[in-house]
């Protein structure tokens, strides 16, 4: 086992560093400019009016003073406000505080709220572009933090270093590997050509999705999960990774109490927990159920709201960079339809908007929270950067705007590598992907209908029981937003006193597009459930697992259609006789033997195939018939049978390949297959570096709840 090199980590003196003569000339600068803008407001702006030539200096001191003290007085009170408006609310709170402040100067005349919060927004957005050009690094930025909060953090003396993992949702070991040639990605590029860091990869399980893959890596276990969503039949239930109340389900099913993160760590834009005792963004954490999802410790939900919402610029300049992004999707996808760019699928409505909420708003909401984490000095963190993810399933995964995501998102990984400078405790810095992506041209565009339609009408069903699966699905999986509005309603119903400890109601939760919960059912006694390249079709008036035999006899024609169908690879199914088998075109391969009958139907999925189908096989919810896309090996290419450009949940290609990054003081990787793996090499890692082992969770139930306000 390596042996970890450690030096004595000694956090910067941030007081010290901001004390001196460019400190002074900044803040004489910054009024200076800011007394123009006012001028310049009251010459422009109707409803602001100033008599005298001191009323500016005056003013421009007042903005900043209700700014940098008031405001994060206010923010106590006003932060559900400020969240469930997404930081537009800022601006009027701070309009107000404006509007009643400026009436008290003489000679200062501000007509109403509206001409308050013009004046606001006019000066947060100058106070912007000033940090912009001042503030020629960010870590200026986070001194000046440091020092509001009292000064350097105490140094953590005899702790072992730190470890921040920085998941870069759904980016493939290919992709990173060209866009760090390219200079897509010149932080991870550098770590890599100073021979600080290996970049490797790791192959997931047969369901590549983000549920399967950080259940396993953040619990050690992601036994009986299917995909992104799957049927269960004894429940009569469809499952859903993103839904608060069966992400809550999924991990109180596979928590121990010894999550990666337990033991003080902190998540962030997670599914699941790891047992971290501070999460933001996090679906499992949302208490629907009326209670907490781990054992013998309160779960503080809502850490890194107060950090982002307490400075208006950092809004402002959030908003800013959002409102880009929304015209970057607009561009984008007007320009892959005028190219005629295939494939391609309709992104218009409200989708631009929601993705921004994932590339812009919840990256820096999950940034401000791992700052807030290395300033207190976390043993262990653990983000999720959902950005490329969303926007290669609608764009592609190398194309133009997905690269550009991924380029900030580098940004952000370099910036809070620079951050981690000034915490008490070293950090290393580990980055990773849950997955990758296999592009294609969807199921249900390239033949003409969705692969639930076709199993419906194989199975007899009519045009009546499919008509509500055939309707277009939402395709974001945005779960960071909806668990930011979750977590806001937990805090402000915390702030107003009536936060009770078992948790909030399940009205506050609920995911746009319906319940998860409704049966796609598409004949009568059949139902049909699709996560990315997989498709698994279940018959419910059989108990129980169906047997091979019995599809056979009741709908003779499924099985044959569906082997020889263009879009379907190959097809997992129990035989009474031959146990789990995998048909093919052109041949099948029984898995309980390993008899090859014909062309293996997995010779194109990789060496791990059939392993990890048969771990599928044993799961207690595993559907009756498991389809899986065709790959095709020439042009790496899949029809995922859901809405995507790029994609992911199965076997074939680049969707099965995640990569990693890690220090090269770390033990090396080599062959890791199955995120339940991933969790013990990271595991390892931790006890090399000192971690404790994680101590047993004491039986008791707990309940989250929101963070304590500063």
């Amino acid at each position: 086992m390596a042996v970890i090199a450690r030096y004595q980590h000694r956090a910067p003196d941030a007081g010290r560093l901001l004390r001196g003569g460019r400190a002074t000339a900044r803040l004489l600068l910054i009024w200076i400019i800011v007394t123009a803008a006012l001028q310049a407001f009251d010459a422009l702006l109707p409803g602001f009016t100033m008599t005298q030539w001191w009323q500016p200096t005056v003013c421009a001191l007042i903005l900043g003073l209700i700014a940098t003290v008031v405001w994060p007085l206010i923010l106590r009170i006003a932060l559900p406000f400020a969240l469930f408006t997404l930081g537009l609310g800022s601006f009027i709170v701070i309009g107000a505080g404006a509007l009643a402040i400026f009436n008290t100067v003489p000679g200062v005349e501000i007509e109403n709220l509206r001409s308050a919060v013009a004046v606001t927004i006019g000066m947060a957005a100058v106070g912007a572009f000033l940090s912009s050009v001042l503030a020629i690094d960010d870590d200026e930025i986070f001194f000046r933090r440091i020092a509001r909060r009292g000064g350097t953090p105490k140094e953590m003396p005899d702790t072992p270093p730190g470890v921040i993992f920085l998941q870069i949702d759904g980016l493939g070991y290919d992709t990173v590997r060209r866009a760090v040639r390219d200079g897509d990605m010149p932080t991870l590029a550098a770590w890599v050509s100073e021979d600080t860091h290996r970049l490797t990869t790791w192959h997931t399980d047969w369901s590549s999705q983000t549920g399967a893959s950080v259940s396993g890596i953040l619990h050690g276990d992601n036994h009986d999960i299917l995909g992104f969503r799957w049927y269960e039949k004894d429940r009569d239930h469809v499952m859903a990774c993103a839904h608060p109340k069966d992400a809550a389900e999924i991990e109180r099913r596979h928590s121990n109490g010894k999550g990666l993160l337990s033991g003080g760590g902190a998540g962030h834009g997670n599914l699941f927990t790891g047992d971290a005792d501070h999460v933001t963004l996090t679906m499992s954490a949302v208490p629907v159920l009326g209670k907490g999802v781990r054992r013998g410790r309160h779960v503080k939900t809502g850490d890194g709201y107060y950090a982002y919402f307490a400075r208006p610029v950092n809004v402002l300049r959030t908003f800013g960079s959002a409102i880009v992004d929304i015209i970057r999707e607009i561009w984008a996808s007007t320009s892959q339809k005028r190219r005629g760019v295939k494939p391609r699928i309709k992104r218009g409505g409200f989708y631009p908007i929601a993705r921004s909420g994932t590339t812009v708003i919840t990256r820096d909401v999950v940034v401000s929270a791992i700052i807030e984490d290395i300033l207190a000095g976390r043993p262990v963190v653990y983000a999720d950067f959902l950005g490329y993810d969303e926007v290669a399933h609608h764009s592609g995964i190398e194309r133009f705007d997905a690269l550009a995501v991924l380029r900030g998102i580098d940004q952000q990984i370099g910036r809070l590598q620079r951050a981690t400078r000034l915490g008490p405790r070293q950090y290393y810095l580990v980055v990773l992907s849950d997955h990758g992506q296999t592009q294609g041209w969807a199921f249900a565009n390239r033949f003409g209908e969705p692969i639930e339609k076709l199993v419906g009408r194989l199975c007899g069903g009519e045009p009546s029981d499919i008509s509500k699966v055939t309707k277009p699905r939402n395709a974001a999986e945005g779960w960071q937003m909806n668990a930011a509005l979750a977590e806001g309603g937990l805090i402000a119903r915390r702030l107003r006193g009536r936060v009770e400890r078992a948790g909030v109601s399940p009205e506050l939760h609920r995911a746009p597009g319906g319940e998860p919960g409704e049966v796609a059912r598409v004949a009568p006694g059949v139902v049909v459930v699709v996560s990315g390249h997989v498709a698994m079709v279940s018959f419910i008036d059989h108990e129980g697992r169906v047997p091979l035999e019995t599809i056979e006899r009741e709908y003779p024609e499924l099985l044959p259609q569906l082997v020889d169908h263009a879009g379907v690879g190959f097809m997992l199914v129990r035989s009474s006789e031959f146990g789990p088998v995998v048909l093919g075109r052109d041949g099948l391969h029984r898995l309980a033997t390993g008899v090859i009958i014909g062309e293996d139907p997995l010779k194109d999925y990789g060496p791990h195939a059939a392993d990890l189908i048969r771990r599928t096989d044993s799961f207690p919810h595993c559907a009756d018939i498991m389809i899986n896309s065709r790959y095709d090996p020439e042009t790496q290419t899949a029809s995922p049978f859901e809405p995507h450009v790029g994609s992911h949940g199965g076997l074939g290609g680049p969707q099965v390949h995640g990569f990693l990054v890690y220090p090269t003081e770390f033990m090396p990787v080599d062959g890791v297959v199955g995120a339940e793996a991933l969790h013990q090499l990271f595991r390892s890692w931790l006890t090399e570096l000192g971690h404790p082992a994680p101590a047993e969770a004491p039986s008791e139930e707990l309940v989250s709840e929101a963070v304590p306000l500063p």
